[in-house]
């Protein structure tokens, strides 16, 4: 597996040399967990059994990834990612819960995008000065957290399907966990012994139908929760593969234009602390996914330019691999 000329895992890189990341894949009827590196992906199943699932492993996390370490010098025959079906790594998903706001130039940007689409008539400097304080009380306080359906949750190369009601689809790509075992009131400095690694997701969300007139709340289940809002995947990264996840670039484009291009370093609550917030509203489980939020360049930013059928997705985060997705009309 190893590849001298690999540009994604340099020694300036987030992600150690010779880092592979786990999914699930099918190829001629079988579903199988792949260890991915360099858009190649490696059958494991001669090493961990014919039978192993990500959840199964998940039972035993480190010595699977220990396993794979020895052996993978040793594995040959990668085929591309592309000639294979790919599925959301953990079949099925756990919980789902996932942070918002948690971005401090994301936040600067919706809070005046809102107001401004809104009517509000401040200037550029007096919304943008409202915004940093925003910013600033969401950091002295817990991270904001909602759940997710796992029925929402779809592979890195399927489909998103722009249901109605709702006009204004929005990209929203996000870092996520999946945990290797249970949690419960948790510290953030614990939180890492719970995490088998790093997972990327697009939290699709319908601006235009989060509120609605008649009830003064969120409406999470249309805005985030249709079946195809959660591509997820292509893989899991260990979480022993990165150093330090908030040197991590979060990049989606949008038929080849850039969209999102952030750190991670720019989030307000840091993976540890959402997943030791999360651990204190429920018992979280091994399989459950957390995700910490999204970073700067939503449609807002871009003059409302929502998703529309026909437009292509290509998103990234070091190390995570590529998500490809197509955006489609619902079916009639």
């Amino acid at each position: 597996m190893k590849n001298e000329d690999s540009v994604l895992f340099t020694t300036d890189s987030p992600v150690v040399p010779d880092a592979f990341g786990l999914g699930s894949f099918t190829a001629s009827g079988q579903t199988f967990v792949g260890a991915m590196r360099d858009g190649l992906v490696y059958d494991t199943r001669p090493f961990l059994g014919p039978d192993a699932t990500i959840r199964s492993l998940l039972q035993d996390w480190d010595a699977a990834i220990d396993t794979l370490v020895e052996v993978a010098p040793s594995m040959t025959g990668g085929i591309s990612a592309d000639a294979l079906e790919v599925l959301p790594p953990v079949q099925p998903v756990g919980q789902i819960l996932c942070a918002g706001a948690n971005y401090r130039v994301h936040v600067e940007q919706i809070v005046q995008s809102t107001l401004r689409n809104s009517g509000d008539k401040r200037s550029d400097e007096e919304l943008h000065a409202f915004a940093l304080e925003t910013v600033e009380r969401q950091a002295q306080s817990d991270p904001f957290m909602f759940v997710g359906l796992p029925s929402a949750v779809s592979g890195a190369r399927d489909d998103v399907i722009l249901w109605t009601p709702g006009d204004q689809h929005d990209w929203e790509l996000e870092l996520g966990v999946i945990l290797k075992s249970a949690a419960h009131r948790i510290s953030p400095e614990e939180s890492f012994d719970h995490i088998a690694g790093y997972v990327m997701s697009n939290d699709i969300t319908v601006r235009d139908v989060m509120a609605r007139s008649n009830v003064p709340l969120t409406d999470f289940v249309t805005s985030k929760n249709r079946p195809t809002y959660f591509p997820t995947g292509p893989i899991i990264l260990p979480a022993r593969f990165v150093p330090d996840y908030r040197r991590l670039r979060i990049t989606l484009k949008l038929n080849g234009e850039t969209m999102q291009d952030e750190l991670v370093e720019d989030i307000i609550h840091g993976v540890e602390k959402c997943v030791s917030y999360a651990s204190h509203s429920t018992v979280l489980s091994a399989g459950d996914m957390i995700l910490t939020g999204s970073p700067a360049g939503n449609a807002g930013k871009h003059g409302n330019r929502w998703l529309r059928p026909g437009d292509v997705m290509e998103a990234s985060i070091t190390g995570l691999g590529t998500q490809v997705t197509r955006c489609v009309a619902p079916p009639r």
